[in-house]
């Protein structure tokens, strides 16, 4: 019998995430429990840890549901003989965070109660953890609360479980309270004021967890505090984190971090030090997020030739391009005047890769268009967007390229588009009374002004520095 349990347990293991094979292991644990269980009370602790290693990896694995399944049909056929453990619990509570079913959660609450577990801390830290995930961030404090032991994870499951609904305010409470932080706790609430835009309290953060607190971060957290960097424009703060992961040896192990490096450096303005920065990653660790990310940089720098270049080594190099890598081309060619080239780039997108344009690739090609005063071509693909997709930032774009190029007649057609979706933003009726203004029609630009009192349309403020 222990060879059968044993060789059901290295099957277990294989099959985890191929669900016909532990189907067949699940009705084969049945019929050797039903075999064995009463001829032996030895091999209860041994059936046991089989049933929880498939409830593990049910409930871990692509089938979360299937431990749920197995634990309700096991606790049919043989509750009270054998007693599930705190890791059968933990498993299951586990399972229902992966589905998100906070409802099965509490049902298994509640039986870990009935079962004696409401003192345990892995069984309690898996609740914190999973009412936390499914955003009940109240219940989650309250196990916490009656918990009378409290691990480092504890505390950081209930952490991560506000920073994911955005109560940074009670994760901060959680943090300041915490008897002993370690580097996940810090990681997890730079990430939450990242998450929030909350970016010089983030490096704030950041910079008290390294230089006063001399917790070392790891690549999780350098992750977590790139968005902040780049955001508030901090040249400096990349190329600290640049020295900090060459001394360290993340640079060389983790390509996320070099990918978000050479990303940051260039959205702070430093073209130069993304390229370096990019060229310092060998060809073999080159990845699509890495010529995407030195693409994208040489698109908002307005270097469209060097984005061409580094698009076709990608290609030579055996590299697929995604829809990111295409929308950062059409970007390059947009600020770069190549319109053709950009109608070029979006045929061989959907054409040879298969890659159907998103609102975003659509956006950069009137963008592009009105940019070269071909308005019609743009209005016209402005058109052919889907309904499910169109919005209005689509042809106040397209407004805003009438206005340059002192269009009136297209400005009126794009205003009244803009109509059908929204009319109470005060921008897009003073742009059309300005264009109208400027081609000689002021009885129509008064008009439309009008009409802008009468929606009681918003109108942002003017600021002056004078």
């Amino acid at each position: 019998m222990g060879r059968d349990v044993h060789h059901l347990l290295s099957l277990v293991k294989k099959y985890q995430n191929h669900r016909k094979p532990i189907q067949q292991i699940h009705t084969q644990l049945i019929f050797t429990t039903a075999e064995n269980t009463f001829n032996s009370t030895s091999s209860i602790p041994i059936l046991l840890t089989l049933w929880n290693s498939l409830i593990r990896h049910y409930s871990l694995g692509i089938f979360p549901q299937e431990s749920f399944l197995l634990f309700k049909q096991l606790r049919l056929q043989y509750h009270p003989i054998i007693f599930f453990d705190s890791f059968t619990y933990s498993f299951l509570i586990k399972g229902s965070a992966n589905l998100g079913k906070f409802c099965i959660g509490k049902q298994i609450h509640c039986l870990s109660l009935k079962d004696g577990f409401e003192s345990h801390v892995y069984v309690q830290t898996a609740l914190v953890n999973m009412y936390g995930e499914c955003g009940l961030v109240g219940e989650a404090k309250k196990v916490f609360d009656e918990m009378p032991v409290r691990n480092s994870v504890t505390w950081n499951a209930l952490i991560s479980g506000c920073i994911k609904w955005g109560d940074v305010k009670v994760a901060r409470a959680v943090f300041d309270g915490m008897p002993e932080k370690n580097v996940i706790s810090w990681t997890g609430l730079i990430d939450g004021y990242t998450r929030m835009g909350r970016f010089n309290e983030a490096l704030s953060l950041f910079r008290e967890m390294v230089v006063v607190e001399g917790i070392k971060p790891t690549e999780v957290t350098l992750l977590a505090i790139f968005p902040a960097i780049w955001n508030v424009r901090c040249l400096e703060c990349c190329r600290m984190i640049h020295a900090y992961g060459e001394k360290s040896g993340i640079d060389a192990f983790d390509i996320r971090v070099m990918n978000s490096l050479v990303d940051a450096y260039a959205k702070c303005g430093s073209i130069d030090d993304a390229v370096r920065a990019f060229e310092d990653i060998s060809d073999e660790r080159k990845n699509l997020v890495s010529w995407t990310s030195i693409i994208s940089g040489y698109a908002m720098h307005g270097m469209a030739k060097e984005a061409f270049d580094s698009y076709k080594m990608m290609v030579e190099g055996g590299i697929e391009p995604n829809r990111i890598t295409f929308l950062s081309m059409l970007n390059a060619c947009s600020h770069g005047g190549l319109v053709d080239e950009g109608l070029e780039f979006l045929r061989k997108m959907v054409d040879e890769f298969g890659i159907q344009p998103d609102i975003k690739h659509y956006g950069c090609l009137i963008d592009m268009l009105g940019r070269e005063g071909r308005l019609e071509e743009a209005e016209k693909i402005a058109l052919e967007i889907p309904n499910i997709m169109s919005n209005v930032v689509i042809w106040r774009t397209l407004l805003g390229a009438c206005s340059f190029h002192d269009n009136a007649d297209t400005g009126e057609r794009v205003m009244q588009k803009i109509m059908e979706m929204e009319k109470k933003y005060g921008g897009d009726y003073v742009l059309l009374a300005n264009i109208l203004a400027g081609m000689g029609r002021y009885v129509d630009s008064e008009g439309v002004r009008r009409v802008m009192d009468e929606q009681n349309a918003f109108k942002a403020p003017g600021i002056s520095f004078a």
